[in-house]
């Protein structure tokens, strides 16, 4: 398994599928969210509206697969990160980070999918801490060697910078 770190625009990754970080209702949000759904198109909600019709909302820590619409991705893999809550349950927002992460590679490879790159799952308005959250997706990656390429894409120097370290460190 090929392991790259890009800083930029994951709606521009020529990757098998991109995942959005997603808020449970899936009918899009602000930062990456919004950015996935605006670049992708229309085809998107409505795929994830068919979805929340069919089982309801996306729980933290689950994902759920949709087309790639307008982008260079075939598919949308999206999950619900953890909202950070200042280390008080730390143990399980850690479980549920990773639980983003194992679960999209896992749908991924249901749906025959080779490479699939990620954002910085709830490092944004969920308030992650950067380095955790960083250290918490390789370690699931690394522990699941099923796809043949996962790029983690950083939108931030810090995030891309962390992340560069992480990998060059292994």
């Amino acid at each position: 398994m090929k392991i790259k770190v890009l800083k930029g625009d994951i709606t521009t990754v020529q990757v098998d599928a991109i995942v959005n970080a997603a808020n449970s209702s899936l009918l899009g949000g602000s930062g990456v969210d919004g950015a996935i759904h605006k670049a992708g198109g229309s085809t998107i909600l409505e795929a994830c509206r068919q979805i929340r019709n069919k089982q309801g909302k996306c729980n933290v820590g689950e994902a759920v697969i949709t087309t790639g619409g307008n982008l260079p991705a075939k598919k949308v893999i999206h999950t619900v990160g953890p909202v950070y809550q200042k280390g008080k349950n730390n143990e399980k927002e850690k479980e549920l980070l990773t639980n983003c992460y194992e679960n999209s590679i896992l749908l991924a490879k249901e749906n025959d999918l080779q490479s699939i790159a990620f954002p910085c799952i709830s490092t944004g308005i969920y308030r992650f801490p950067k380095q955790v959250a960083a250290e918490v997706a390789i370690s699931a990656i690394k522990n699941n060697p099923i796809l043949n390429e996962v790029v983690f894409v950083c939108f931030d120097d810090e995030n891309y910078e962390i992340y560069k370290e992480l990998l060059n460190n292994e």
